[in-house]
This record gives structure tokens, C-alpha cells and sequence, in this order.
């Protein structure tokens, strides 16, 4: 059976998990490094890095005993290219609107 996709908002609606990921954004951390930070149980806090792992957002490397975690573009990509949809498509409004004004400007 496939594994059932993660909505990337549902993903990045855990503030813990964008808490980890801005702490990502500095460096790659070791799991046990990472749930230092966090107020929760250590297996609490690999559920919520499986979930980064799944959706796309880290990639986990092995390293010795040790288990990195680090920021990948793959997940982020996909968050811009929604974001940037209604970028695009205010600043068309705002356009529009900045147009409607200054005709109205020139008529006075």
C-alpha cells in the first residue's frame, strides 16, 4: 500500500515542526541535537521529524552512531510555487487598482 501524500500546510501548521526547520536553516543538527531544543519526549520529537522527512522538507543522513538532519529545497519548492500564484495574482490586482485611481486622479 502507497504512502498516503502530506499536505505541506498540514506539515508546516505544527509549530514544533517550523521550529525545527528554522533551526535547520542554521545548520544540520543531529536528532538528539535537535530535540534538546524541544520540551517533549525523544520519541515525540522523532515523530515529528519523520513527518518533516516524509513530506519533503529534511533529508536524514547517517553519519557514525549519529543520525543528521538537514534542510532540503524539495518541499519548500512546492510552498513557493503556491505562494507565489497569489504573489502574482495581488500584485495584478493591486495593479488594476493603482490604474482605476489614477484614471480617477486625471478626471478631477
Amino acid at each position: 500500500m502507497a504512502q498516503p501524500t502530506l499536505d505541506i500546510f498540514q506539515v508546516i501548521a505544527d509549530p514544533s515542526r517550523r521550529e525545527m526547520l528554522r533551526l535547520l536553516s542554521k545548520d544540520s543538527l543531529t536528532i538528539n541535537s535537535l530535540a534538546e531544543n524541544f520540551d517533549m519526549s525523544r520519541p515525540a520529537v522523532s515523530k515529528h521529524i519523520k513527518i518533516l522527512y516524509s513530506a519533503g522538507f529534511i533529508s536524514i543522513q547517517d553519519m557514525g552512531r549519529e543520525r543528521y538532519c538537514t534542510l532540503k529545497q524539495d518541499a519548500f519548492k512546492e510552498l513557493q510555487e503556491w505562494l507565489s500564484y497569489y504573489d502574482k495574482f495581488w500584485a495584478s490586482k493591486m495593479k488594476k487598482l493603482e490604474t482605476l485611481l489614477n484614471n480617477k486622479a486625471a478626471k478631477k
